[in-house]
């Protein structure tokens, strides 16, 4: 049986993997023009997105956790 717990820190880790990584690169402060520019706001975009992304799994695993533990009580009553 997987590990709730496992599956739930692997789906938060590589969104933030990835924001940590686009951040990174963001970082160079080397202003090149309005190319940079739409680059730094898809960077923001993403980062954005990864967070939201981050709230969701959470939300998910928690009410999965939940439900685990609803249908494991249920099953620990009827036997």
């Amino acid at each position: 049986m997987m590990n709730p717990g496992s599956t739930r820190n692997s789906l938060i880790r590589i969104p933030t993997l990835a924001a940590l990584l686009i951040l990174g690169l963001a970082g160079c402060d080397r202003n090149e023009g309005p190319v940079e520019e739409a680059a730094e706001e898809v960077d923001e975009s993403l980062e954005e997105a990864g967070d939201k992304i981050d709230e969701a799994v959470e939300e998910t695993a928690d009410t999965v956790e939940e439900a685990a533990d609803e249908v494991e009580e249920e099953t620990d009553q009827q036997y």
